[in-house]
């Protein structure tokens, strides 16, 4: 839990549409980081985790000096012991930068998006918790639309991941995707007000 602030995570699957939300919390005024995003900075050329991970991993820098994403995701993607190696060693790091961002941010609310909430624990270092959820068929469409993937790789990857409908979520805030841009922002809308009674 933070001290006067009060820091909150934004959670869901993939193609569930937790940038979507961060994107409209963020057009409200309020400060958004993300998990990916800091990956993207430690891993670009001249990152922090790039020799790290080359160290550990062999053959994973690209030519310009950044972390070769691709190479990085044949080495881990079926492979359980290489993805729990490569997720004790970024995610501390993640965190710590995550965390250290939202408390610096103006203002007394924070967002974070963290991807891997629930499968790490980390909803315990947050005041609250916002989860996205949305159907089946409806994030695989999504899922395909921006990334190209067949049907059974996108459902591999959704199997891989936490499943929400299994979890106790009385006490997060659930926003369920199942309309059209207008109608997810104005939930992400009621969400922050209520939040912001709480401040």
């Amino acid at each position: 839990m933070t001290q006067n602030k009060r820091i909150y995570a934004i959670t869901g699957g993939i193609g569930c549409g937790k940038s979507a939300v961060s994107a409209m919390i963020r057009g409200e005024g309020y400060p958004v980081f993300s998990c990916d995003g800091i990956y993207a900075e430690l891993t670009a050329s001249g990152g922090r985790l790039v020799a790290l991970l080359e160290r550990e991993f062999c053959g994973v820098t690209a030519a310009d000096g950044s972390l070769d994403r691709s190479t990085m995701s044949d080495i881990v993607f079926n492979n359980d012991e290489a993805r729990r190696k490569l997720d004790a060693m970024t995610h501390p790091i993640i965190m710590d930068e995550l965390m250290a961002r939202a408390k610096s941010a103006e203002g007394g609310l924070a967002f974070c998006e963290v991807p891997l909430l629930f499968e790490n624990g980390f909803e315990k270092l947050f005041d609250g918790v916002i989860v996205v959820m949305r159907s089946l068929e409806e994030r695989i469409k999504s899922v395909s639309a921006r990334s190209g993937l067949n049907r059974e790789q996108i459902l591999a990857r959704i199997h891989s991941q936490c499943d929400y409908s299994a979890l106790d979520l009385k006490s997060c805030y659930t926003i369920y995707n199942d309309g059209d841009m207008e109608q997810l922002h104005e939930k992400v809308k009621k969400i922050l007000q209520n939040i912001a009674k709480l401040t």
